[in-house]
């Protein structure tokens, strides 16, 4: 069974990490069976035999891989049934776009929240690693997010354009497909760790990311949170 290794809070029932949620929601799209192990930040080695520092990790047999979009490529290379890709060339920049635009755009808003929910120790290390990032402390982020969360709605439109000018419910056609789930897994990991509603005012995101959290018999509307969504 693939075991895939996820960044995990104090309580190891609550899995936030954006990029391994696109890994989880790409292994649900398949059908593949997997394990979904805890890990945490201070706990490098456990995913040496990588050659990693973060994850997403996956194990699958003796063969271990990093990054979730390298991941995503070995699953439709190895397990052909249910592909995740339509145009490869264009995933690649999407992704690219994605952690630039999205990841890099939220990560201030939530990132005293994901500090509220981790081990002491990851809280020690997540503090002085995230603030030499973001330039000021924890709080004052969070404290400035519902100024930039306008310009960080209006950075979505090409998205919030694709979702309207075509006839689909997902960016990938009639069914959900990698862009889905790489978009989908920061709003899964703002929605795990905050009670910050980002996409409150976006009707046409917000009726996108409902359909994502419905999928797979509402496998990430049901994942454990550290607010009680529902």
């Amino acid at each position: 069974m693939i075991k895939l290794y996820e960044l995990a809070a104090r309580d190891d029932a609550i899995r936030f990490s954006p990029y391994a949620w696109r890994v989880r929601l790409a292994l649900l799209h398949k059908g593949l069976a997997f394990e979904g192990i805890p890990w945490r930040l201070v706990d490098k080695p456990v995913i040496a035999p990588a050659k990693s520092m973060t994850v997403p990790v996956i194990n699958d047999g003796d063969y271990w891989l990093r990054d979730s979009f390298d991941i995503c490529l070995y699953l439709d290379k190895k397990y052909g049934e249910k592909p995740l890709f339509n145009d490869i060339t264009m995933a690649r920049f999407f992704n690219g776009w994605v952690t630039k635009t999205v990841v890099h755009g939220l990560f201030p808003m939530i990132a005293a929240d994901v500090w509220d929910i981790l081990s002491d120790e990851d809280q020690v290390y997540f503090r002085n690693s995230r603030e030499k990032f973001l330039g000021c402390s924890l709080e004052e982020a969070r404290e400035n997010r519902e100024q930039v969360t306008p310009a960080f709605l209006a950075a979505l439109s090409p998205v919030r354009d694709m979702l309207t000018t075509s006839d689909s419910k997902f960016l990938s056609g009639d069914q959900a497909g990698w862009s889905d789930y790489a978009l989908a897994g920061n709003f899964i990991w703002a929605r795990t760790v905050s009670d910050y509603e980002v996409l409150d005012d976006d009707m046409v995101l917000t009726e996108w990311f409902e359909r994502m959290l419905d999928l797979f018999d509402g496998h990430a509307r049901k994942a454990p949170t550290a607010h009680g969504w529902s």
